[in-house]
């Protein structure tokens, strides 16, 4: 389509809020063992720092990579746009059900203007129902 890609970082950050409707975020045991392990998923629906525009994306999922007491350690898996190249920094404000990432990305053109806004600082009190008055 003729779009410009560039070589620069760019970073993207997403809020990640689950009210547990429709059943998710929901821990997919398929290990069958009593602490959650290696083969257990997450599904994710990440959201953009502001509601009313959730990010595109393909799928997305966690997995945990090690088991640890008091916490785990999850890998985030996502298709967001094509040929997007870069790391993603997550922080577990409430998880599953609250999550902060932090996304560098290249590879890509420029992001438009409206997700490179300064983001809500993480905090627990973020939620759907507040988040607009806190974004403004």
């Amino acid at each position: 389509c003729g779009a410009v890609k560039t070589a620069k970082v760019q970073e993207l950050c997403v809020y990640e809020l689950n009210e547990r409707d429709r059943g998710s975020p929901e821990i997919l045991k398929l290990s069958q063992k009593p602490q959650n392990s290696l083969e257990d998923v997450v599904p994710q629906q990440p959201l953009h720092r502001r509601p009313a525009k959730a990010v595109a994306h393909n799928a997305g999922l966690c997995v945990l990579i090690q088991h640890v007491p008091n916490g785990d350690r999850y890998e985030a898996i996502y298709s967001f746009f094509e040929g997007v190249y870069g790391q993603v920094k997550l922080q577990q404000i409430v998880f599953p059900f609250k999550l902060f990432y932090k996304f560098h990305l290249n590879g890509i053109k420029d992001l438009p203007a409206e997700l490179l806004g300064k983001p809500v600082t993480p905090s627990l009190t973020v939620d759907v129902k507040n988040y607009f008055s806190i974004i403004h």
